[in-house]
């Protein structure tokens, strides 16, 4: 496979925006590759599960008549994209990875897939996701399983699973997704990719049934940390439709940071089971990458336990209110992890809740005492390697039994909890061969610190240079619907 001096479809965003803008690429000629290269590599990942490759010829060609025009560019004008399943699409159906809408076309967009359409992009199709984001592994009964371009034996996580995959493989130029448990920050680590979860309120999300929501939100996903700024700069600034949203929009440019920053290392979040094959790829690359950068590491463990009854509790109510009512009438039709969630949640009471909310502030207020003498915390992303695609979950961890597909993801969603900033950058590969990232962790509105960061650790470690296996003609298809139906 070519290199990425040559491969397109593998080129940062950035890269391919001053290609178009120079005039020795256009829209259309971006889209025709990308296609090119859905066909070549979508049947062995499956992340994108639903296509309009007419809808999005038009885009690509009112992309190209607006350069030749002299019109301004817009900020995405020409990328081709995948939205997320879980994101209304008007005109192209959209199922949440559920069966109960396997069929339903939307009569108009989420506010991301209005603002994507805004900014110029090119929307071509949909990346797969677990039954209403249910799950750290994406698969579903509609499209069957997404496997990762590194391993296409592996899981490439969830539940942005399909969104990580795609950008590996060239299927895509940035992607967006959503993260409640860690679903931007697991696949873009399993993957190989950047994925950041942004605070409450920077991706304004609508429609919601509930718009004061803080434990989800909708951020970006990139090949690069660059890409990653640019799509949450189009994704960005508040709307009156979203009442926690941010007034104005990200500034995209990355800069950088004219001092040392105090950096605490933690190796477990508080005590959790980490495979060593996970922590040697952060010892060998993530810690001494930090320290040449010039930057001051201590070791750190935040105190985070107690964030595991919040999320649980907070989490599973929100899920009975969403689907209580389904578990007579509609349960051959549901998941099982979507199944068990929910009947979890019907056992909370309100209590627990109030309870839950109390301590969720105790949390943050731990938090808020350690970057009192650090500026970022640096952590595992997860806390296994990308694990075999025909598993549900991680059934355990050096010998420690995982009891749900939660368990497993605490790294990720133990951050979720505290309301803070968190980055998942490519750090290196397992002894296998198998992605590893490292979280990048900052007090909530500190974005930009998070970023520069990661900027200066993916300088210094350009691991999405690396060329995914899938890409290797050699690759044998796999048979996503059948393995999915084995998982049921």
């Amino acid at each position: 496979m070519a290199d990425l001096e040559t491969d397109l479809c593998r080129m940062s965003a950035e890269s391919q925006l001053a290609a178009m803008a120079g005039g020795t690429l256009s829209a259309a000629e971006l889209l025709s590759e990308t296609r090119r290269r859905y066909e070549l590599a979508n049947p062995l990942v499956n992340a994108i599960v639903t296509t309009d490759f007419a809808a999005a010829e038009r885009s690509a060609t009112e992309s190209d008549r607006r350069r030749a025009a002299g019109e301004p560019p817009r900020q995405l004008e020409g990328l081709p994209v995948a939205v997320k399943d879980l994101e209304q699409t008007a005109g192209m159906r959209t199922t949440f990875g559920s069966a109960l809408h396997a069929d339903f076309v939307p009569t108009s967009d989420s506010l991301v897939v209005e603002r994507l359409r805004a900014a110029g992009a090119v929307i071509y199709g949909k990346t797969n996701t677990p039954e209403f984001g249910t799950g750290s592994h994406t698969y579903n009964r509609v499209f069957g399983t997404t496997t990762n371009p590194y391993a296409p034996d592996r899981s490439a996580g969830g539940s942005s699973g399909g969104a990580a995959a795609a950008l590996a493989a060239g299927l895509v130029s940035i992607a967006d997704g959503s993260d409640m448990g860690g679903s931007l920050r697991t696949p873009a680590a399993f993957c190989n990719v950047v994925g950041l979860r942004p605070s409450a309120g920077r991706v304004p999300n609508w429609p919601s049934d509930n718009a004061w929501e803080t434990l989800s939100t909708n951020g970006p996903m990139g090949r690069t940390v660059g890409d990653t700024a640019l799509l949450l700069g189009a994704l960005s600034a508040g709307s009156d439709r979203a009442p926690l949203g941010f007034p104005e929009p990200f500034d995209t440019r990355i800069g950088a940071h004219e001092r040392r920053l105090r950096i605490g290392w933690s190796r477990t979040l508080d005590g959790l089971e980490i495979d060593p094959a996970v922590t040697e790829v952060l010892e060998a690359h993530g810690l001494p990458t930090l320290l040449e950068l010039g930057h001051t590491v201590t070791d750190e463990e935040p105190e985070l336990a107690a964030a595991d009854t919040v999320f649980r509790v907070m989490r599973g109510i929100g899920y009975a209110r969403n689907f209580g009512s389904l578990l007579a009438g509609k349960r051959e039709l549901l998941g099982p992890e979507l199944i068990a969630n929910t009947e979890a949640g019907l056992q909370y009471s309100l209590d627990d809740y109030l309870d839950a909310r109390e301590q969720r502030t105790r949390v943050y207020a731990g938090m808020a005492r350690l970057f009192e003498r650090i500026d970022v915390l640096a952590a595992p992303v997860t806390a296994v390697l990308p694990f075999p695609a025909a598993q549900h979950w991680p059934r355990e961890i050096n010998g420690v039994q995982q009891p749900d597909y939660l368990e497993w993801m605490r790294a990720s969603w133990r951050i979720t909890v505290t309301g803070f900033t968190a980055i998942s950058v490519p750090c290196g590969l397992s002894a296998g061969g198998l992605p590893v990232g490292i979280q990048l962790i900052a007090p909530p509105r500190h974005e930009a610190r998070i970023l520069a960061l990661a900027a200066q650790f993916e300088r210094a470690r350009p691991m999405w240079r690396e060329t995914p296996r899938v890409l290797d003609h050699s690759t044998p298809d796999r048979p996503h619907r059948e393995e999915t139906e084995a998982l049921r």
